[in-house]
């Protein structure tokens, strides 16, 4: 007998239970964890030691939404630097918690520079970059420790491209003896997979409490991503990180980010997100945080800023007229959003229709909060504007985006001021 297909309006399964987290700085705490929404984070690409640049670009990525900031600590000139670039930021009155992203050396900067280790909220320890046998377990044990006596979270970030030799050989061997062997690849699946919580397990018997603990197992391919939290979310409850190590530049890297990231969303799995592109040269660093927010709002898991609906545009639309709007609206929506969300309670919410001819125009328009159907080829030139489902003025003429912006700016004011 055939089972009965799932409920039309499933949607995404049910939010993971897990441990849940604080990441502090001042007053402001950030949850990851339990049942608080995805946090999205970044990381500056700025030499640490240049105190100035890299506290410019942690405000950049705050300003666009960031929530937690990694930058890395990587030697004894740039460890000196995290309290002046804490300073800096909350002069500038940015309390976004700063995590210190640690390899090889960890052990030695955080107990070498004190400052360093209390001005930062949370540290990334890479278990495969800490040394290996007894050295290993020392140089783990030595910033553990450092994180207990600061009351610091630890996301315990196992990458692909530096596992423990030693687990890995010791997990080869074991499946080399089995009756039923794993492939290559599944063995480093589960390699990961146990560096991770191995890691977590010691840290605890260190003294780091449960509720300190982030996990993360970065890839750099979709398939094994999705594997590898799978099972990491089905073997623990600790809070997990999501991300690909490598995305890639440009269209391949949102694609690949989106991909991975949105099943294990859709399924419950993961609670805090980096979308890690490689920037165009000279490029801006923010488009990590802007696609990290769109794949979550685009999901309707949060909603950060005000959603645009745009027509891809056929042969009715000859213009690029609505392609431009789109484009401006959509820019000056996101550049206001630092101010509004503090004036403007719910506006990130909002829907903003740009369409581009009479086919869909009207009735997308009507089912925004507020939009705009332009004329497309051969139509009649003039655009009516929809405000909560209603048809309200025509506009005409050379001045139609500055006059829909104007509008926009009245209808926030208007609805989410009070």
């Amino acid at each position: 007998m055939n089972s009965s297909p799932p409920p039309i309006d499933a949607g995404a399964a049910p939010k993971r239970a897990c441990t849940e987290v604080p990441v502090q700085w001042g007053g402001r705490t950030v949850r990851i964890g339990g049942a608080q929404p995805v946090v999205v984070q970044s990381m500056t690409n700025t030499d640490t030691a240049d105190a100035i640049a890299t506290a410019i670009q942690v405000k950049a990525l705050a300003l666009a939404g960031s929530e937690l900031v990694r930058i890395t600590v990587n030697t004894p000139e740039a460890a000196r630097e995290v309290p002046a670039i804490r300073e800096q930021l909350d002069r500038m009155g940015l309390d976004v918690p700063l995590v210190g992203d640690f390899h090889y050396n960890g052990h030695k900067l955080l107990t070498q520079f004190p400052e360093c280790a209390s001005a930062l909220s949370k540290y990334r320890i890479n278990p495969g970059n800490v040394g290996a046998g007894k050295r290993r377990d020392d140089n783990f044990a030595q910033m553990i420790e450092v994180a207990c006596r600061h009351d610091k979270p630890v996301r315990i970030g196992v990458n692909w491209g530096s596992l423990d030799q030693a687990l890995l050989a010791r997990l080869m061997d074991a499946n080399a003896a089995s009756s039923q062997p794993l492939t290559a690849q599944q063995v480093m699946r589960e390699a990961l997979v146990t560096s991770a919580l191995e890691s977590a397990v010691r840290a605890e018997e260190l003294g780091l409490p449960r509720n300190r603990i982030i996990l993360s197992a970065k890839v750099s391919l979709v398939q094994d991503l999705i594997a590898v939290y799978r099972t990491l979310a089905a073997r623990s409850d600790y809070p997990l990180h999501l991300g690909l190590t490598e995305a890639g530049m440009g269209s391949k890297g949102i694609v690949a980010s989106t991909a991975g990231i949105g099943v294990l969303l859709q399924e419950g799995i993961g609670d805090t997100i980096r979308v890690s592109l490689t920037p165009e040269p000279n490029g801006d660093r923010t488009r990590e945080v802007i696609v990290a927010q769109e794949i979550l709002q685009t999901m309707g898991l949060r909603a950060f800023t005000p959603m645009v609906i745009a027509c891809p545009g056929c042969g009715r639309t000859s213009s690029t007229f609505f392609q431009e709007l789109a484009e401006r609206i959509q820019t000056h929506l996101r550049e206001r959003m630092p101010d509004w969300r503090s004036r403007y309670p719910g506006v990130e919410d909002m829907k903003v229709a740009v369409m581009g001819c009479v086919v869909n125009g009207p009735g997308e328009s009507k089912q925004a909060d507020i939009g705009i159907s332009l004329p497309g080829a051969d139509e009649a030139p003039v655009a009516p504007v929809f405000v909560d489902g209603e048809r309200t003025v025509t506009l005409k003429g050379d001045r139609i985006a500055e006059e829909f912006q104007s509008i926009v700016e009245a209808y926030v004011a208007r609805r989410y001021g009070s």
